[in-house]
C-alpha cells in the first residue's frame, strides 16, 4: 500500500482530526473494491495474476474487519467469516497456480530428462485438479451468497453505522490498535525453532508464524501514513520474512503433492532442488529470531508503535 493512499479522499491538512471511523471506512471500502474489481477477470480465468490480487483483497478486508471489529456495525452477512469462505476458495485455486508455475518454470527446465518425463505426469495431474478447482471458483462467486454479501457490503458504505468508539481520533488510538498485533507477533513460539531444529514436525508452526507475519504486515500498512521511516522498514522487513518463510512452505507442499501424484515414485533431482531452496530462503533465519528474541529490538519496536509521528509531519 502507498503512502498516504488511505487517505487520498480525507482531509489531510489536520490528519490528527481524522476519526477512527471514518478512517475504517476508507480502508473497508478500499480493501473490498480492491477484491471486487478482479471478480470479472478470475471468472474469465485467462491470465493468474486477477486471482493473486482478489485474493490479496479480501484477506486485507478480512484483517480490516478484525482491526475494526469494535468500531464499525456491519450485517451478519458481510462479516469476516462470511468472507473466509469465499477466500478459501480462491487460496485453493491460487495456490495450484503457485505450485505449477514453479513447477514448469523453476524446476522442470533444470531437471535430467527422466525426471521430466514423471514430472509431467505430476503436472498433468495438478492440471485436472486446477480445473475442477476452477468451477468451483465459477459456482462459488455465482452463489446467492456471494451476491448477498456484495450488496451488504455496497448498502453499509452507502450508509455506514459505528460503535461508539467510532468517535475517537484515530491518531490517539493508533498505539492501542497496533500493541495487541506486535504481541501476537513477539509472542508467537515459531522465533524459537532453531534453524537446525526444522522439521516436518514443527513446520505447520513455522507455516503459522508466516501468517502472523502476513497478517501483522495487512494491519500495519493500513497506519503507515502516521508513522515514519522505522515502521515502514519493520514493514518491509516483515514483508520480506513473510516471502522467505512462504519459500519454505511451499517446497514442503510440494513435496507432498508430488508424492501424492507420483505414486510414490523417487525424483532425486527435484528433491534435492527443493532442499537448496528451502535452505537458501531460511539462510538469514538464525539471525532475524534471535533479533526479535533479543529484549532491546523489542522494546525498539514498541516504542516505534507509541511514537505516531507522521501527522504531525503534515
Amino acid at each position: 500500500m502507498k503512502k498516504n493512499q488511505v487517505l487520498s479522499t480525507l482531509e489531510r491538512s489536520d490528519t490528527a482530526a481524522i476519526s477512527l471511523g471514518d478512517y475504517a471506512r476508507q480502508v473497508i471500502e478500499q480493501q473490498y473494491h480492491a477484491a471486487i474489481k478482479q471478480e470479472q477477470k478470475v471468472l474469465a480465468d485467462k491470465k493468474p495474476e486477477p486471482l493473486h490480487q482478489m485474493r490479496v483483497g479480501l484477506r486485507r478486508l478480512r484483517t480490516a474487519l478484525k482491526v475494526f471489529k469494535d468500531v464499525v456495525v456491519l450485517p451478519k452477512v458481510a462479516r469476516e467469516t462470511e468472507l473466509r469462505d469465499v477466500a478459501r476458495v480462491l487460496g485453493e485455486l491460487r495456490d495450484l497456480d503457485v505450485q505449477l508455475a514453479s513447477l514448469q518454470t523453476d524446476y522442470r527446465p533444470r531437471l535430467v530428462e527422466s525426471e521430466q518425463t514423471q514430472l509431467d505426469k505430476a503436472i498433468a495431474a495438478l492440471l485436472q485438479r486446477r480445473t475442477k478447482t476452477s468451477r468451483t471458483v465459477v459456482a462459488t462467486l455465482g452463489k446467492p451468497r456471494y451476491q448477498k454479501l456484495k450488496a451488504a457490503y455496497e448498502s453499509w458504505l452507502a450508509n455506514p453505522t459505528y460503535k461508539p468508539l467510532a468517535e475517537l481520533s484515530l491518531v490517539s488510538t493508533l498505539p492501542d490498535l497496533l500493541t495487541p498485533l506486535l504481541s501476537t507477533l513477539l509472542l508467537h513460539p515459531g522465533w524459537l525453532i532453531s534453524l537446525d531444529a526444522i522439521s516436518k514436525e514443527n513446520s505447520e508452526i513455522l507455516h503459522d508464524l508466516r501468517k502472523a507475519c502476513k497478517h501483522a504486515r495487512y494491519q500495519a500498512e493500513f497506519f503507515t501514513p502516521f508513522y515514519g521511516a522505522a515502521f515502514q522498514d519493520w514493514v518491509n522487513e516483515i514483508k520480506d520474512l513473510q516471502s522467505r518463510l512462504g519459500e519454505l512452505h511451499d517446497a514442503q507442499v510440494m513435496t507432498t503433492l508430488l508424492a501424492d501424484e507420483l505414486n510414490g515414485s523417487h525424483l532425486p533431482d527435484l528433491h534435492s532442488k527443493l532442499a537448496v531452496n528451502q535452505e537458501q530462503a531460511m539462510s538469514d533465519w538464525e539471525t532475524i529470531r534471535h533479533r526479535y528474541l533479543s529484549t532491546d529490538f523489542r522494546y525498539r519496536l514498541h516504542h516505534v508503535i507509541l511514537n505516531p509521528s507522521a501527522h504531525s509531519e503534515q
